[in-house]
């Protein structure tokens, strides 16, 4: 008679831990013209930070950080705002046109409003830029570099073929921290690691770079996806960047395409569950504190 299988022993979560990455929208506001087609249906509706913050408390979340989604002048402003009467929102990471000469100025206005002391960081839909060397253009590199006298960081959200770009940008910025999302995207749903794997590490050997462990639910299989098929990816991430350089993030409500916010926070858990309880609190909390500024 073959012996029972002893059930498996539940991954302890962190004590409290940070959400560094997720969203919030309103339609009635402004479209999200993005969300388009059958698969983002699910989506395709208004996102609150009242719809967020059980979720967050019950998978034992205590701060997030805001991340824009659109490139548009007027959302981080409104961001900001609903940071600045929240008990959640601990940062954004709103969007400023980076080609702007005047943006050093546009910066210092937004730290002006009520909640610009949550601002921490910029991103551009670099994603969506035909050119896979936007980051370089003279003008970008002078907007990146008006982000690091204003002593914030840059998220990059970009997919694998753009990692090459990114990693001179970092190189030619050393004073700018540069947080990749989402792993740089890679492509777990084709099972291929190359050459996003290369390119990750090249990027992750600039010491003013730093990870996001986030959106690969949504780059695998949403529909079949499982803890062992990121497995190898989130192994590449920490083996490249370490944990006190890698942060969790929730990606919600995208993340919804794929997994609940507590099966995404109980993903990263397993995926983790091998750290030290140092190197663990590092990624769920401790390197999102550090780089972003966190209060």
């Amino acid at each position: 008679m073959t012996a029972p299988v002893p059930p498996a022993t539940p991954v302890p979560p962190v004590p409290a831990a940070i959400d560094a990455h997720h969203h919030v929208w309103d339609l009635a506001v402004r479209d999200q013209d993005w969300i388009t087609g059958e698969e983002l249906a699910p989506i395709r509706r208004t996102f609150t930070l009242d719809d967020l913050e059980p979720e967050a408390r019950a998978a034992g979340v205590y701060a997030t950080v805001l991340v824009q989604t659109v490139t548009v002048a007027e959302e981080t402003p409104e961001f900001l705002a609903l940071a600045d009467g929240s008990d959640l929102v601990a940062g954004v990471v709103g969007w400023s046109d980076l080609t702007d000469p005047g943006i050093a100025g546009t910066l210092a206005a937004l730290r002006a409003l009520p909640g610009g002391d949550r601002l921490v960081g910029l991103r551009h839909q670099v994603q969506g830029e035909p050119d896979p060397e936007w980051l370089l253009r003279p003008d970008v590199l002078r907007g990146l570099a008006a982000v690091a006298d204003a002593g914030l960081v840059y998220d990059l959200i970009l997919r694998p073929h753009q990692l090459p770009a990114a990693t001179r940008a970092a190189e030619l910025l050393p004073a700018l921290t540069f947080v990749l999302d989402h792993g740089g995207k890679p492509p777990i749903a084709a099972r291929r690691s190359h050459p996003w794997s290369e390119d990750l590490r090249a990027l992750a050997a600039l010491p003013n770079t730093v990870c996001k462990l986030s959106g690969l639910v949504t780059e695998a299989d949403p529909r079949t996806w499982t803890v062992q098929d990121l497995r190898p990816y989130t192994a590449t991430l920490l083996d490249a960047f370490g944990p006190d350089r890698l942060m969790f993030g929730s990606d919600w409500p995208v993340c919804r395409l794929a997994a609940g916010y507590g099966e995404v926070v109980e993903a990263a858990h397993t995926l983790t569950s091998h750290l030290t309880e140092d190197e663990r609190r590092a990624v769920f909390a401790g390197t999102a504190t550090r780089v972003y500024g966190l209060r």
